[in-house]
Protein backbone atom coordinates (compact mmCIF):
# COMPACT_ATOMS: atom_id res chain seq x y z
CA UNK A 1 0.00 0.00 0.00
CA UNK A 2 3.19 2.22 0.75
CA UNK A 3 4.06 2.79 -2.99
CA UNK A 4 0.81 3.50 -4.51
CA UNK A 5 0.81 5.88 -1.88
CA UNK A 6 4.05 7.76 -2.59
CA UNK A 7 3.57 7.60 -6.80
CA UNK A 8 -0.07 9.17 -5.84
CA UNK A 9 2.08 11.74 -3.67
CA UNK A 10 4.90 12.18 -6.31
CA UNK A 11 1.99 13.03 -9.02
CA UNK A 12 0.42 16.15 -6.98
CA UNK A 13 3.72 16.96 -6.33
CA UNK A 14 4.63 17.17 -9.57
CA UNK A 15 1.47 18.85 -10.94
CA UNK A 16 1.37 21.41 -8.16
CA UNK A 17 4.81 22.15 -9.02
CA UNK A 18 4.23 22.85 -12.86
CA UNK A 19 1.34 24.54 -11.59
CA UNK A 20 3.36 27.00 -9.99
CA UNK A 21 6.28 27.28 -12.10
CA UNK A 22 3.46 28.70 -14.89
CA UNK A 23 5.53 29.40 -17.78
CA UNK A 24 2.26 31.64 -18.93
CA UNK A 25 2.67 35.63 -19.19
CA UNK A 26 -0.38 38.11 -19.32
CA UNK A 27 1.06 39.79 -22.32
CA UNK A 28 2.17 38.23 -25.78
CA UNK A 29 5.97 36.04 -25.60
CA UNK A 30 7.75 36.25 -29.26
CA UNK A 31 10.63 35.22 -30.39
CA UNK A 32 10.52 37.24 -33.72
CA UNK A 33 12.16 38.84 -35.25
CA UNK A 34 15.16 37.06 -34.03
CA UNK A 35 16.22 33.85 -35.25
CA UNK A 36 17.21 32.41 -31.65
CA UNK A 37 14.52 30.60 -30.06
CA UNK A 38 13.79 31.10 -25.76
CA UNK A 39 13.95 28.55 -23.16
CA UNK A 40 10.63 29.49 -21.85
CA UNK A 41 6.90 27.82 -23.26
CA UNK A 42 3.91 29.81 -24.05
CA UNK A 43 1.77 28.44 -21.14
CA UNK A 44 -0.73 26.16 -21.49
CA UNK A 45 -4.09 26.90 -23.05
CA UNK A 46 -1.85 29.42 -25.52
CA UNK A 47 -1.94 29.79 -29.34
CA UNK A 48 0.54 31.39 -30.64
CA UNK A 49 1.29 32.37 -34.40
CA UNK A 50 4.26 34.36 -35.01
CA UNK A 51 4.03 35.32 -39.02
CA UNK A 52 6.66 37.39 -40.84
CA UNK A 53 7.43 38.77 -44.57
CA UNK A 54 10.55 38.58 -45.58
CA UNK A 55 13.11 39.26 -48.51
CA UNK A 56 16.40 37.57 -49.29
CA UNK A 57 19.01 38.51 -51.80
CA UNK A 58 22.70 37.16 -52.65
CA UNK A 59 24.98 38.32 -54.78
CA UNK A 60 26.54 34.82 -56.33
CA UNK A 61 27.28 32.85 -59.86
CA UNK A 62 27.13 29.49 -57.60
CA UNK A 63 25.03 27.01 -59.20
CA UNK A 64 24.21 25.68 -55.83
CA UNK A 65 23.15 28.62 -54.09
CA UNK A 66 19.77 30.66 -54.25
CA UNK A 67 20.73 34.09 -55.29
CA UNK A 68 17.06 35.52 -54.11
CA UNK A 69 13.99 34.27 -51.98
CA UNK A 70 10.59 36.25 -51.51
CA UNK A 71 8.53 33.97 -48.86
CA UNK A 72 6.20 34.22 -46.11
CA UNK A 73 7.30 32.55 -42.61
CA UNK A 74 5.36 31.02 -39.94
CA UNK A 75 5.61 29.89 -36.51
CA UNK A 76 2.67 28.26 -34.61
CA UNK A 77 3.50 27.43 -30.56
CA UNK A 78 1.54 26.06 -28.56
CA UNK A 79 1.45 24.30 -24.88
CA UNK A 80 -0.74 21.77 -22.76
CA UNK A 81 -0.60 19.43 -20.35
CA UNK A 82 2.71 20.89 -18.83
CA UNK A 83 3.49 24.07 -18.91
CA UNK A 84 7.63 23.74 -19.24
CA UNK A 85 6.61 21.86 -22.63
CA UNK A 86 6.11 23.51 -25.97
CA UNK A 87 4.99 22.07 -29.34
CA UNK A 88 6.32 24.21 -32.58
CA UNK A 89 6.14 23.76 -36.12
CA UNK A 90 7.81 26.20 -38.38
CA UNK A 91 7.26 26.67 -42.17
CA UNK A 92 8.56 28.55 -44.60
CA UNK A 93 6.53 28.95 -48.45
CA UNK A 94 8.68 31.12 -50.74
CA UNK A 95 9.73 31.85 -54.38
CA UNK A 96 13.20 31.04 -54.83
CA UNK A 97 15.40 32.05 -58.35
CA UNK A 98 18.11 29.24 -58.67
CA UNK A 99 20.15 28.96 -61.52
CA UNK A 100 19.57 26.46 -63.99
CA UNK A 101 20.97 22.82 -64.06
CA UNK A 102 20.68 22.58 -68.42
CA UNK A 103 21.89 26.05 -68.47
CA UNK A 104 24.22 27.61 -66.11
CA UNK A 105 23.63 31.28 -66.96
CA UNK A 106 19.26 31.31 -66.93
CA UNK A 107 17.86 32.23 -63.43
CA UNK A 108 14.53 30.00 -62.83
CA UNK A 109 12.28 30.06 -60.08
CA UNK A 110 10.72 27.61 -57.46
CA UNK A 111 7.92 27.90 -55.44
CA UNK A 112 7.52 25.64 -52.06
CA UNK A 113 8.53 24.96 -48.55
CA UNK A 114 12.05 26.23 -48.13
CA UNK A 115 11.71 24.26 -44.28
CA UNK A 116 8.89 22.36 -42.90
CA UNK A 117 10.27 21.62 -39.12
CA UNK A 118 8.31 20.02 -36.31
CA UNK A 119 9.47 20.20 -32.92
CA UNK A 120 9.40 20.36 -28.76
CA UNK A 121 11.07 21.88 -26.19
CA UNK A 122 11.14 21.04 -22.45
CA UNK A 123 12.43 23.99 -19.96
CA UNK A 124 14.86 21.65 -17.31
CA UNK A 125 15.97 25.27 -15.68
CA UNK A 126 14.39 27.95 -14.38
CA UNK A 127 16.85 30.71 -12.88
CA UNK A 128 15.30 32.81 -10.01
CA UNK A 129 16.62 36.21 -8.87
CA UNK A 130 16.21 37.90 -5.51
CA UNK A 131 13.53 40.95 -5.55
CA UNK A 132 15.48 43.50 -4.23
CA UNK A 133 12.40 46.49 -4.79
CA UNK A 134 11.90 45.55 -1.06
CA UNK A 135 15.30 46.58 0.15
CA UNK A 136 15.57 49.71 1.53
CA UNK A 137 17.79 49.77 4.29
CA UNK A 138 20.93 49.56 1.64
CA UNK A 139 21.30 51.44 -1.38
CA UNK A 140 24.25 49.47 -2.39
CA UNK A 141 22.34 46.04 -1.98
CA UNK A 142 19.52 47.10 -3.71
CA UNK A 143 21.61 48.19 -7.02
CA UNK A 144 24.53 45.31 -6.30
CA UNK A 145 24.36 43.02 -9.25
CA UNK A 146 22.50 39.47 -8.54
CA UNK A 147 25.54 36.86 -9.55
CA UNK A 148 22.69 34.12 -10.40
CA UNK A 149 21.92 36.02 -13.38
CA UNK A 150 24.93 34.89 -15.03
CA UNK A 151 23.09 31.26 -14.60
CA UNK A 152 21.18 30.63 -17.41
CA UNK A 153 17.84 29.26 -17.89
CA UNK A 154 17.91 26.12 -19.85
CA UNK A 155 16.17 24.32 -22.19
CA UNK A 156 16.14 21.40 -24.30
CA UNK A 157 14.58 21.17 -27.63
CA UNK A 158 13.88 17.93 -30.81
CA UNK A 159 12.72 18.20 -33.86
CA UNK A 160 11.93 16.57 -37.17
CA UNK A 161 13.14 18.09 -40.70
CA UNK A 162 10.37 16.48 -43.25
CA UNK A 163 10.51 16.24 -46.48
CA UNK A 164 7.68 18.42 -47.66
CA UNK A 165 10.07 21.24 -49.03
CA UNK A 166 11.00 22.24 -52.90
CA UNK A 167 13.35 19.66 -54.56
CA UNK A 168 16.58 22.21 -54.49
CA UNK A 169 15.83 22.07 -50.00
CA UNK A 170 15.68 18.26 -50.40
CA UNK A 171 18.12 15.99 -48.13
CA UNK A 172 16.81 12.46 -49.24
CA UNK A 173 14.60 11.92 -46.02
CA UNK A 174 13.31 13.48 -42.89
CA UNK A 175 15.81 14.19 -40.43
CA UNK A 176 16.01 15.21 -36.73
CA UNK A 177 17.34 18.23 -35.25
CA UNK A 178 18.53 18.72 -31.56
CA UNK A 179 19.11 22.34 -29.72
CA UNK A 180 20.10 23.48 -26.26
CA UNK A 181 18.24 26.98 -24.97
CA UNK A 182 19.63 29.02 -22.92
CA UNK A 183 18.71 32.22 -21.27
CA UNK A 184 20.58 35.37 -19.06
CA UNK A 185 18.38 37.96 -17.60
CA UNK A 186 21.13 40.38 -17.07
CA UNK A 187 19.07 42.92 -15.92
CA UNK A 188 15.33 43.83 -16.20
CA UNK A 189 16.17 45.57 -19.03
CA UNK A 190 18.28 43.01 -20.92
CA UNK A 191 19.03 39.94 -21.66
CA UNK A 192 21.12 37.69 -23.40
CA UNK A 193 19.78 34.63 -25.54
CA UNK A 194 21.95 31.78 -26.87
CA UNK A 195 21.04 28.26 -29.06
CA UNK A 196 23.44 26.15 -30.43
CA UNK A 197 21.79 23.39 -32.79
CA UNK A 198 22.65 20.21 -34.61
CA UNK A 199 20.71 20.28 -38.19
CA UNK A 200 19.83 17.43 -40.28
CA UNK A 201 21.31 14.56 -38.40
CA UNK A 202 22.45 11.99 -40.41
CA UNK A 203 21.83 13.23 -43.77
CA UNK A 204 24.77 14.03 -46.58
CA UNK A 205 23.86 17.71 -45.72
CA UNK A 206 24.38 18.10 -41.58
CA UNK A 207 24.60 22.03 -39.92
CA UNK A 208 25.98 22.87 -36.88
CA UNK A 209 24.71 26.19 -35.52
CA UNK A 210 24.95 28.98 -33.35
CA UNK A 211 22.98 31.94 -32.89
CA UNK A 212 23.42 34.86 -29.84
CA UNK A 213 21.39 37.37 -29.16
CA UNK A 214 21.16 40.47 -27.38
CA UNK A 215 18.06 42.14 -26.29
CA UNK A 216 17.35 45.67 -25.03
CA UNK A 217 14.08 47.12 -23.67
CA UNK A 218 13.16 50.86 -24.26
CA UNK A 219 10.64 51.00 -22.37
CA UNK A 220 6.79 49.23 -21.95
CA UNK A 221 6.31 49.26 -25.87
CA UNK A 222 9.54 48.97 -27.63
CA UNK A 223 12.12 47.01 -27.44
CA UNK A 224 15.49 46.61 -29.98
CA UNK A 225 18.15 43.47 -31.02
CA UNK A 226 21.31 42.62 -32.35
CA UNK A 227 22.29 39.10 -33.49
CA UNK A 228 24.57 36.86 -34.64
CA UNK A 229 23.95 33.29 -36.37
CA UNK A 230 26.65 31.40 -37.86
CA UNK A 231 25.54 28.04 -39.84
CA UNK A 232 28.75 25.76 -40.08
CA UNK A 233 28.48 23.02 -43.13
CA UNK A 234 31.14 20.89 -45.36
CA UNK A 235 31.67 23.41 -48.09
CA UNK A 236 31.45 26.24 -46.77
CA UNK A 237 29.92 28.49 -43.72
CA UNK A 238 26.32 30.97 -43.78
CA UNK A 239 26.30 33.88 -41.52
CA UNK A 240 24.37 36.86 -40.76
CA UNK A 241 24.73 40.02 -38.33
CA UNK A 242 21.91 42.57 -37.94
CA UNK A 243 19.16 43.95 -35.11
CA UNK A 244 15.24 44.80 -35.41
CA UNK A 245 12.54 46.59 -33.22
CA UNK A 246 9.73 45.15 -32.07
CA UNK A 247 6.32 46.91 -30.91
CA UNK A 248 3.78 45.48 -28.73
CA UNK A 249 0.34 47.18 -30.27
CA UNK A 250 -1.88 44.81 -27.64
CA UNK A 251 -1.95 42.67 -25.13
CA UNK A 252 -1.90 39.92 -27.43
CA UNK A 253 -0.38 41.50 -30.85
CA UNK A 254 3.05 42.53 -31.34
CA UNK A 255 4.65 44.05 -34.79
CA UNK A 256 8.42 43.58 -35.32
CA UNK A 257 11.48 44.37 -38.33
CA UNK A 258 14.45 43.16 -38.77
CA UNK A 259 17.48 44.05 -41.63
CA UNK A 260 20.10 41.96 -41.63
CA UNK A 261 24.16 41.43 -43.64
CA UNK A 262 24.36 38.31 -45.42
CA UNK A 263 28.00 36.24 -45.78
CA UNK A 264 27.97 32.72 -47.69
CA UNK A 265 31.34 31.78 -48.21
CA UNK A 266 32.33 34.50 -50.98
CA UNK A 267 29.16 36.00 -51.47
CA UNK A 268 27.39 38.47 -49.55
CA UNK A 269 23.89 40.11 -49.36
CA UNK A 270 21.23 41.24 -47.40
CA UNK A 271 17.74 40.12 -45.62
CA UNK A 272 14.65 42.12 -44.26
CA UNK A 273 11.88 41.01 -42.68
CA UNK A 274 8.52 42.60 -41.47
CA UNK A 275 6.42 40.56 -39.15
CA UNK A 276 3.17 40.43 -36.61
CA UNK A 277 3.08 37.82 -33.57
CA UNK A 278 -0.57 37.18 -32.19
CA UNK A 279 -1.98 34.55 -29.89
CA UNK A 280 -5.69 33.35 -29.19
CA UNK A 281 -5.33 33.26 -25.20
CA UNK A 282 -7.48 30.84 -23.57
CA UNK A 283 -4.74 30.09 -20.13
CA UNK A 284 -6.32 29.36 -17.02
CA UNK A 285 -4.79 28.36 -13.84
CA UNK A 286 -4.59 25.41 -12.23
CA UNK A 287 -5.54 26.76 -9.04
CA UNK A 288 -8.08 29.43 -8.13
CA UNK A 289 -7.98 30.99 -4.98
CA UNK A 290 -11.28 32.28 -3.85
CA UNK A 291 -12.67 34.08 -0.85
CA UNK A 292 -15.34 33.01 2.06
CA UNK A 293 -17.66 34.21 -0.29
CA UNK A 294 -16.68 32.05 -3.06
CA UNK A 295 -15.01 35.60 -5.89
CA UNK A 296 -11.85 34.68 -6.96
CA UNK A 297 -8.91 36.57 -5.28
CA UNK A 298 -6.48 38.35 -8.24
CA UNK A 299 -3.74 38.85 -6.04
CA UNK A 300 -2.23 35.57 -5.08
CA UNK A 301 1.56 34.53 -5.07
CA UNK A 302 0.54 32.48 -8.01
CA UNK A 303 -0.67 35.43 -9.88
CA UNK A 304 2.23 37.58 -9.12
CA UNK A 305 4.47 35.14 -10.40
CA UNK A 306 2.36 34.78 -13.73
CA UNK A 307 2.96 38.17 -14.09
CA UNK A 308 6.68 38.13 -14.10
CA UNK A 309 8.35 39.39 -17.41
CA UNK A 310 9.37 36.98 -19.55
CA UNK A 311 11.88 36.34 -22.44
CA UNK A 312 12.50 37.98 -25.55
CA UNK A 313 10.97 41.34 -26.18
CA UNK A 314 8.09 39.80 -23.51
CA UNK A 315 9.85 42.11 -20.76
CA UNK A 316 8.66 44.96 -22.35
CA UNK A 317 5.43 44.18 -21.74
CA UNK A 318 5.34 43.47 -17.97
CA UNK A 319 3.46 46.93 -17.38
CA UNK A 320 1.22 46.80 -14.42
CA UNK A 321 -2.69 46.72 -14.27
CA UNK A 322 -4.00 48.80 -11.38
CA UNK A 323 -7.24 48.29 -10.21
CA UNK A 324 -9.31 50.33 -8.35
CA UNK A 325 -10.02 48.53 -4.96
CA UNK A 326 -13.98 48.84 -4.37
CA UNK A 327 -15.17 49.17 -0.84
CA UNK A 328 -18.57 48.26 0.21
CA UNK A 329 -20.68 50.24 2.78
CA UNK A 330 -22.50 48.74 5.33
CA UNK A 331 -25.71 50.27 7.26
CA UNK A 332 -26.32 50.48 10.65
CA UNK A 333 -29.46 49.71 11.69
CA UNK A 334 -31.15 51.40 14.47
CA UNK A 335 -33.19 49.64 17.60
CA UNK A 336 -35.85 51.73 18.29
Amino acid sequence: MKKPKILFAFVILFFGFESVFSQYTDVINSNKPGFSESPYSVGTGVYQFENSLFLRNLNTENSFSVPKSFGFDMLFRTSFFLERLELNAQMSLQNDQIFSTINPTEKINITGFGRFVIGAKFLIFEQKYEDKSKEVRSWVRRNAFDKKRLIPSVAVYAGINTDFVSENYKTGSMSPKFGILLQNDLSNEFNLITNIFYDKVGTDFPEFSYIITATQNFNQRWSGFIENQTIFQENFNHTNLGGGLAYLFKKNMQFNASARFLAEGSANGFYGSLGVSYRIDKHKDSFVNVDDNGNEISDTPISRYNKKQGNFFSRIFGSKNKKKSTRKRTKKRRNN
